[in-house]
């Protein structure tokens, strides 16, 4: 089978392509610069030039394909410089989709996230679960336009598209706030946690997996959600403290200081430049918010099966200390 793949340059999207490519797909690979993708060009996929906001460049690349799978995005939280982004979450998927849709293109996955749902306040939400705001960041809400009122009136029209929406993604080669976070934790420059905040934790190899399940097995119209198990950001610096040895910070902060601290920012930054991740946009996805779901359905009608976080995290910070130096490659870490 022949697919095409928008955001394989990026952190999801390399992984859904090396795997269609490990299956002996022929693949399609549409990318701004595709210097970029040359690793997938070795490894067999045909790389195009183009771009998902010029739509007259998705056409020739989409004409003869057996699929699509849309993974591009623009994900940022706390930056001042949101209109691009916005542009290609929601103008960007119009145009692949359209595209898909006049080019009659039999199978299609779009990959949006649980973020559409902002703060699910403790509770794992399901497909079923409609938020309708407002929304805690431009990427939030940008990430349901494109749900909902771009991918799904051309559901409703008989697009053969699946969505998935995976959680909060890890693994190496992350270069997102979540990275970020465990990479200052390993040098123990990650002065305190927030109480309460909790993600649907799931290994980027298992979400590039589910995008397969989603294709193979997904039925047209409908949406899984491929997140992994939920875990408490200070649960999971507890388990990556028992990899490594590193001691978890001992500092935590409640939700309602960080709520409070970022009404403050919000007020400073109308005056003064503010770093993101002292924004006001920061500091309210980080005060004890929980972006989580299940995953039930995409198990017993996909056969999804994420890896447990401990198996997960192992990995993924084994990467990071032989990248940062603290161990050697191929070292195994012991917790103490």
């Amino acid at each position: 089978m022949r697919y095409f793949v928008t955001g394989a340059t990026g952190f999801i999207g390399g992984r859904v392509a090396a795997q269609l490519l490990d299956a002996g797909h022929e693949v399609v690979v549409l990318a701004r610069d595709p210097a970029q993708a040359a690793h997938l060009a070795a490894g067999g996929a045909r790389v195009v030039a183009g771009d998902i906001m010029n739509k007259a460049s998705l056409r020739a690349p989409m004409t003869g394909v057996d699929g699509v799978l849309h993974i591009a995005g623009w994900y940022k939280v706390g930056t001042k410089a949101t209109s691009q982004g916005a542009a290609i979450n929601i103008t960007g998927t119009r145009n692949v989709l359209e595209t898909m849709r006049d080019l009659g293109i039999a199978k299609g996955v779009y990959t949006s996230t649980l973020a559409v749902n902002s703060d699910t306040h403790g509770h794992a939400v399901d497909e079923t679960y409609r938020y309708y705001g407002p929304h805690l960041s431009v990427y939030d809400r940008s990430k349901w336009v494109a749900q909902y009122e771009v991918a799904a009136p051309l559901m409703r029209a008989g697009l053969p598209l699946v969505v998935v929406m995976p959680g909060v993604v890890y693994g190496p080669g992350d270069t997102s706030n979540v990275h970020t976070t465990f990479v200052q934790y390993l040098k123990r420059k990650l002065p305190l946690l927030p109480t309460g905040t909790a993600f649907s934790w799931a290994h980027v190899e298992d979400v590039a997996r589910g995008h397969l399940l989603a294709l193979e097995h997904g039925q047209a119209g409908q949406t899984y959600i491929i997140a992994g198990p939920t875990h408490t950001l200070t649960d999971a610096m507890h388990i990556a403290e028992g990899i490594t040895g590193i001691p978890a910070p001992k500092r935590h902060v409640a939700p309602g200081a960080l709520k409070s601290l970022a009404h403050v920012m919000g007020v400073v930054a109308k005056a003064v430049p503010v770093p993101d991740n002292y924004s006001a946009e920061f500091l309210r996805v980080s005060a004890g918010v929980t972006y989580i779901g299940s995953n039930a359905k995409a198990r017993r009608d996909l056969g999804y099966a994420p890896r447990d976080l401990t198996t997960g995290l192992t990995e993924t910070l084994y990467h990071e200390m032989a990248r940062l130096g603290l161990v050697h490659a191929g070292a195994t870490v012991t917790g103490t």
